[in-house]
């Protein structure tokens, strides 16, 4: 069985026990989170699809920890014209361990 569901602006395709890195949650860790946006529900046989939410259906997580992604490096140069700007980023996120999906 598995769920499409939207956390954060963004679709995640998950099966129970998956463990998934979202953006940063406002949950404290070793909480759970529980997401009701469910886009898609599917088993083996049958397919639920929302329009846009499946109504019935939720998935629930555990917050496993909070943490920060890998570097990424912004670099802007314009030729013969001596700019270089460097910059860099590292985004705040979440990592949930998939519990239960339940149609």
């Amino acid at each position: 069985m598995f769920a499409v569901v939207k956390i954060g602006g963004h679709q995640y395709k998950v099966r129970e026990n998956d463990t998934i890195f979202v953006d940063r949650l406002a949950e404290d860790v070793e909480g759970t989170f529980t997401c009701d946006q469910v886009l898609l529900v599917a088993d083996g046989k049958t397919v639920k699809v929302g329009t846009p939410v499946v109504d019935t259906a939720k998935v629930e997580a555990t917050v496993v920890e909070h943490l920060k992604g890998d570097k990424v490096i912004v670099f802007k140069k314009k030729r013969r014209k001596g700019y270089q700007k460097s910059n860099g980023h590292r985004q705040h996120l979440t990592q949930l361990k998939i519990d239960k999906i339940s149609a």
